[in-house]
């Protein structure tokens, strides 16, 4: 299911908002270029994030990433690609605002904070839980399955990894596509 270009605006509006409370200031054209990714499921107040990307190449990439209240980026790991002599990506997650959930492969947590869309559940299995608070950061490993849920008031994540190749990113859901569509 596409976004509108009206729908697209909004958020970017409210992620700007995000940031400003964060402290991070972005240029006006990082702010026009805010990316909006509902998945293509249609429902990005649920499931989605908004990201800058400050800088990405073929060695490092550095980003912000928006979640507001209780939203959540589903399940994913970052394959490798042999072709590009890129073996998945290793990142760092730092908490800039607000509180992330952060689930990762390991021991389950018995009672997670965070609470993914019950109607995808099932999509749901690395149940390891990682809380990040401002200051807090975490770096999750290549090949690693994982999600992420803002707080209650929503969350800014600063990402410091080696090169992003988000396009294709592996999700435990079937109907998710990375790659937004945008109703003009």
């Amino acid at each position: 299911m596409a976004m509108t270009l009206e729908e697209v605006n909004k958020w970017q509006k409210v992620a700007s908002e995000y940031l400003d409370k964060a402290g991070i200031a972005l240029t006006i054209e990082e702010q026009d270029t805010i990316e909006i990714a509902d998945l293509g499921l249609g429902e990005y107040e649920q499931t989605g994030v908004a990201l800058v990307v400050y800088y990405n190449d073929e060695k490092y990439c550095a980003k912000e990433m928006v979640l507001i209240p209780n939203q959540t980026c589903p399940q994913h790991m970052h394959p490798p690609i042999p072709e590009l002599e890129y073996m998945g990506k290793q990142e760092t997650f730092r908490c800039r605002w607000g509180v992330v959930y952060l689930y990762v492969e390991g021991e389950a947590t018995k009672t997670p904070k965070a609470k993914p869309p019950q109607h995808r559940i099932e999509n749901y299995t690395v149940w390891h839980e990682i809380i990040l608070k401002p200051g807090d950061q975490y770096t999750i490993p290549p090949l690693t399955w994982h999600w992420f849920q803002g707080g209650s008031k929503g969350a800014v994540v600063s990402e410091f990894s080696t090169r992003s190749a988000d396009e294709d990113d592996l999700f435990s859901d079937p109907e998710i596509q990375r790659t937004p569509e945008i109703i003009k």
